[in-house]
């Protein structure tokens, strides 16, 4: 384990306290909600980020917003802080929590509230699943649009979190785009409502500095989200090219010409073997990267966009374009491409990285990239969210192997250097968690920062809240 990355100590008077807290807890909730015995706290160790575990002092699952409410009171009342987590499927360690934590887990808070066609929302608890929202409403001819590779295990609250996105938030917007309203539970237990099911709030816009605020703000429980009509017809087509440059300059010219489809991901060869050898998707294996373009409306419509956007390939050397021809077809070409992060864990181990950089410099890092991870000896496998610019290379390493392990942390923190040095930033959608927090240095300057901490502080004076996350450990208000 990578010890690279610090925490911040723990609290001995906290320590000192655990039996009582522990006994407090049970007084609060249910047996069955409050997990404390060793063995039982080691799922929660750790999230998809896993070079870095720390058991917590204790976990709760509540099963309610009052429930929520009344461990955060307790907590805040004794000092003991808290880290939020969802279904543990972040990548950036946003849930790994500290020896002095309290974890509170929101899995148990799996209920769909609410279904309002006529506003075309839904309103659920903030355990629910992504992909069970868009099921829920798929016979009404509705979805929810934001669609991580996680969509299947991660939830609601951890969405919010994180401002998640995923393949079609190329045209639909991530998170903060879909997302209306929350029932939020303050550090001190005071639970508030921001936003609705209107499209807009007077005041300042509280609800857009809660999402993407890595639970370090409030526990969301609740939030209402926009449902969409689901279109006429989906189209996703394969264009397979020479190269990772070619492909590059293919999706900057295509956003560039004001066309805007569903999706367009990316896959270089590495990733297009690992994806294939996995999925049997009917992905080219004679090329040297691969496009998923997506588009959707009229049969009309979609051949009059996909003939433009072929004429943009041909200018760039495509070398095979695939359209599919059936819903089993389109279905396992995402399948391929969904199941990329767990289909790579089955050949090596990996850190996933998440930077963003403009469209127009997507060819030059992907070429520093290679440059950089060869320098340290290692492989990269590309696969990320071409049309936005979210890139997702990963760097494959063997976790057994320490010195690798350490190599693989830093070749990553050059590779997120290059991107925000490339005018882009530090993530695109998993968060900093604590994986990015020492390179906010580099993103922001010290101004930038503290007026950052000055927000955070002004919700939670005492940094009890997801604790050692996002910010760097010197300089706190």
């Amino acid at each position: 384990m990578s010890e690279a990355i610090q925490f911040l100590p723990p609290r001995p008077s906290v320590l000192a306290r655990r039996d009582t807290i522990i006994s407090d807890l049970l007084d609060l909730l249910p047996p069955e909600c409050v997990v404390h015995e060793a063995r039982a706290l080691v799922p929660f160790e750790t999230d998809a980020f896993i070079s870095y575990r720390r058991l917590p002092l204790a976990v709760v699952l509540p099963k309610n917003t009052a429930q929520v409410a009344a461990v955060m009171k307790y907590c805040h009342r004794a000092g003991i802080p808290v880290v939020p987590r969802g279904a543990g499927t972040s990548l950036s360690g946003g849930a790994i929590p500290q020896e002095d934590a309290i974890v509170l887990g929101l899995s148990r808070m799996s209920r769909i509230i609410e279904l309002d066609y006529a506003n075309r929302t839904a309103t659920v608890q903030a355990g629910v699943t992504n992909l069970s929202i868009s099921e829920a409403v798929a016979t009404d001819g509705f979805f929810y649009a934001p669609d991580p590779s996680s969509q299947l295990a991660c939830t609601i609250g951890g969405n919010i979190g994180m401002n998640s996105g995923g393949a079609h938030c190329l045209k639909y917007g991530v998170t903060t785009n879909n997302l209306l309203g929350v029932k939020m539970v303050l550090v001190d237990g005071t639970v508030i409502e921001l936003g609705g099911k209107h499209l807009d709030a007077a005041g300042y816009d509280l609800l857009g500095l809660v999402c993407g605020s890595e639970g370090q703000l409030g526990i969301v429980t609740e939030a209402t989200v926009r449902l969409i009509a689901k279109p006429e017809g989906a189209r996703p087509v394969l264009f397979g090219f020479d190269t990772s440059e070619e492909a590059g300059s293919c999706v900057a010219d295509i956003i560039g010409s004001g066309i805007i489809p569903v999706a367009i991901e990316f896959m270089d060869k590495p990733a297009i073997e690992i994806c294939e050898a996995f999925a049997k998707a009917g992905y080219p294996l004679d090329v040297g990267a691969l496009l998923i373009v997506e588009v959707e409306g009229s049969e009309a419509e979609m051949d009059a966009t996909l003939a433009s956007i072929v004429e943009i390939a041909r200018r760039h050397g495509v070398k095979t374009v695939r359209e599919c021809q059936s819903a089993t077809e389109a279905a396992l070409i995402w399948k391929g491409r969904k199941s990329a992060f767990g289909a790579t864990g089955r050949i090596a181990d990996y850190i996933c990285m998440d930077g963003t950089v403009p469209l127009g410099k997507l060819s030059y890092v992907l070429e520093e990239t290679s440059k950089i991870v060869e320098r340290f000896g290692l492989r990269v496998a590309n696969v990320f969210h071409a049309g936005d610019g979210n890139m997702h290379p990963l760097i494959l390493f063997n976790a057994n192997d320490p010195e690798e392990a350490a190599k693989a942390e830093e070749a990553g923190n050059e590779i997120l250097k290059l991107c925000v040095d490339a005018g882009g930033c530090l993530t695109g959608e998993h968060g900093v968690g604590i994986e990015k927090r020492d390179l906010m240095r580099h993103q922001y300057s010290d101004a930038e920062l503290a007026q950052q901490m000055t927000v955070r502080a002004a919700f939670d004076e005492g940094w009890l809240l997801n604790p050692s996350k996002v910010f760097p450990l010197e300089g706190r208000a």
